[in-house]
């Protein structure tokens, strides 16, 4: 049995809440205060591969997690923390600015196979490594997956770009939104590409005592 009866769960995602919940397991929200900049964890280091970028981005989100829980002197349980990334070649292609850098990114895509990585990682401290200063409990997964979209027109990037829905994401697109009808073939984890992959999330709630 696990020490907690469940986990927190530190993203915004609601397509992190629904696939966590596919796996029955109870999770709280543990999000980011208005005196945390989030969005300084996800800056690119000069030089940095995308496999490399999506692994630190991960362990930082969990580490913010994991002294968030601590400041806010909440019930101790294992902290869960994904981030995805889209890479065409050795590209790191975040979420965009604009709707004009929207469209950049999907005309890039347009005709050409790239990568989605996820990165999941799960964090725990327990009150004897919290009174001997040892560090918390900590194991990661990742999850690459390649996706093809088809050549796309003009009209077709303006139309999606228009709909709202590439705005926050990486990429540029939600595989599990309009963009599906622009995707001719996907090798990998869908719910990879949605945010969280089941299996190695699975993996690591067992690692941590969950039933999964």
């Amino acid at each position: 049995m696990p020490a907690s009866q469940f986990v927190y769960l530190a993203s915004q995602s609601p397509r992190r809440r629904q696939l966590l919940e596919q796996l029955g397991v109870r999770y709280e929200l543990l999000l980011a205060d208005d005196s945390e900049d989030a969005e300084a964890l996800e800056v690119v280091l000069p030089g940095e591969a995308p496999r490399a970028y999506v692994q630190r981005v991960t362990l930082l989100k969990l580490d913010a997690a994991l002294s968030r829980m601590a400041r806010r002197g909440l019930p101790l349980a294992p902290v869960l923390c994904s981030d995805t990334t889209v890479a065409l070649g050795k590209t790191i292609l975040g979420k965009p600015d604009d709707a004009k850098h929207a469209a950049q990114i999907l005309g890039a895509l347009s005709g050409q196979t790239h990568r989605v990585l996820t990165s999941v990682a799960m964090g725990c401290a327990t009150k004897t490594a919290s009174k001997t200063g040892k560090p918390p409990k900590i194991a990661q997964a990742l999850s690459v997956s390649n996706v093809r979209f088809a050549t796309l027109t003009r009209a077709q990037i303006q139309a999606y770009v228009a709909s709202g829905e590439p705005m926050g994401k990486a990429g540029a697109y939600a595989v599990q939104g309009r963009a599906a009808a622009y995707i001719e073939h996907i090798s990998g984890s869908y719910s990879g590409i949605m945010g969280l992959p089941m299996f190695e999330t699975a993996q690591l709630l067992r690692e941590f005592g969950f039933k999964a």
